[in-house]
């Protein structure tokens, strides 16, 4: 049950208000509130927020919880209680479970599931086509009935470009974003790694830019003619971020985002064959990793999400061929987001915690965010100087396929709260 909390002496740092100043904030019957609104004689619990920040709770609209279908990889309890660990109040669940999440059936389960089990709001998305097969498109109007925030095929990208202009018509009709996995796969052609220097150093197959970049630039000008919103996921190509900012330009309604991994690393980290470096979309090169920070700095790129991927550690200890795609990221990536950013001066907290929170409640227009007066009270307390090593075995989240392993970071998350709630605490 939520009670009577006093946040006292923190910096109160809430970017979409304006709000940065140190002081006391009040949290009742699950939502921030004006102690003068309460009788004088409220006992609240006070909690110790000296030195530390407190701020709207994080949203990580790029996660895969692996239910229904792979509980072995993770499952929404276990993946909910790592997000909590990791600051974040929400997690929006990618679609390629197993059974895909097309059918209105099936986000009614996870709904249920995630009331049952989950301890952060979990907002489920819908694949635009059946199976996630870009043959068919799926019954959009039914999953949005059904609770969808969004609609992609996550993990795989439509390649029919008429079957994706009739996708982002219906998305806009519906006021459903479309995220999209940007990737044309007769370029990409079953490549491993980013194409280049180190492809070519290791022997591995090559995955160039302009696969990632061909599509951004497709549905672009598919956003342009349809008027749907487009948000690109997980872009690593400084071609990608060029296409997004000229677009924005032009006024079209597209946004993206960024992982840590590809804020943090090139493709030079897998020089010892290790495929807990193995992603999709693959590291790039050093310019583009650079092209990326620009991105996000400028606000081309608009926010951060983890892409948080696991994998049971058996099908990571194979050749790098054979090992599968992805890693996790939630109770990394504050830190690693503050490493790469805070750290080198690049942002400031207020800028980093626009990314990680304000930003993505506006684009799905879901609660949180904010900790203005009246708001849920989503929040997180971060001690933005306790330096850390990164250690997997540590994890709550079932994967451990980081490729953080032993990073020494700074920026801690002391404590989690969801309406009103406190689901973390160090």
């Amino acid at each position: 049950m939520s009670g009577f909390y006093r946040f006292s002496g923190g910096r109160i740092l809430d970017p979409g208000s304006g709000r940065d100043e140190v002081g006391d904030l009040f949290v009742a019957g699950g939502r921030i509130v004006d102690p003068a609104s309460l009788p004088a004689e409220t006992n609240w619990e006070w909690i110790d927020a000296g030195g530390r920040i407190v701020a709207p709770g994080l949203i990580d609209i790029h996660v895969h919880l692996r239910e229904p279908g792979e509980p072995q990889k993770e499952t929404i309890a276990s993946g909910t209680r790592a997000a909590a660990a990791g600051g974040f109040t929400a997690v929006v669940a990618m679609p390629n479970t197993r059974p895909p999440a097309d059918q209105p059936n099936t986000i009614g389960w996870i709904r249920e599931r995630a009331r049952e089990q989950g301890v952060v709001r979990v907002y489920p998305t819908g694949c635009l086509s059946e199976g996630r097969r870009g043959e068919k498109l799926a019954p959009l109007g039914s999953l949005r009935a059904a609770g969808v925030v969004a609609l992609t095929d996550d993990g795989s990208c439509i390649q029919d470009a008429a079957l994706m202009r009739r996708a982002m018509e219906y998305a806009a009709m519906l006021g459903l974003p479309i995220l999209e996995h940007c990737e044309e796969s007769s370029v990409s052609g079953g490549g491993v790694i980013h194409e280049g220097y180190w492809s070519a150093v290791l022997g591995l197959r090559g995955w160039p830019s302009v696969a990632e970049e061909l599509i951004v630039s497709r549905d672009i000008l598919l956003a342009e003619l349809s008027g749907a919103r487009l948000h690109c996921q997980h872009l690593s190509s400084a071609g990608s971020v060029r296409l997004v900012r000229e677009a924005k330009r032009r006024g079209i309604s597209v946004t993206a985002e960024v992982t840590p991994h590809h804020l943090g690393l090139t493709d030079e980290a897998l020089a010892e064959y290790d495929a807990s470096f193995k992603m999709n979309p693959p590291l790039g090169s050093e310019a583009d990793r650079e092209a990326l920070r620009e991105g996000v700095v400028d606000g081309t790129i608009d926010l951060i999400a983890s892409d948080h991927a696991p994998h049971c550690s058996f099908e990571k200890e194979v050749e790098f061929d054979r090992a599968p795609f992805g890693v996790v990221g939630l109770e990394t990536m504050l830190a690693v987001a503050a490493e790469t950013l805070v750290r080198t001066k690049l942002l400031d907290w207020s800028g980093l915690i626009t990314r990680l929170s304000t930003n993505p409640a506006r684009l799905l227009g879901v609660p949180g965010g904010t900790l203005r007066t009246g708001a849920p009270a989503d929040l997180v307390v971060i001690d933005p100087n306790l330096r850390w090593t990164v250690n997997p075995q540590a994890f709550l989240s079932r994967g451990r396929n980081t490729p953080f392993a032993g990073w020494e970071v700074q920026g801690k998350v002391m404590l989690t709260m969801v309406e009103g709630k406190i689901v973390w605490r160090l």
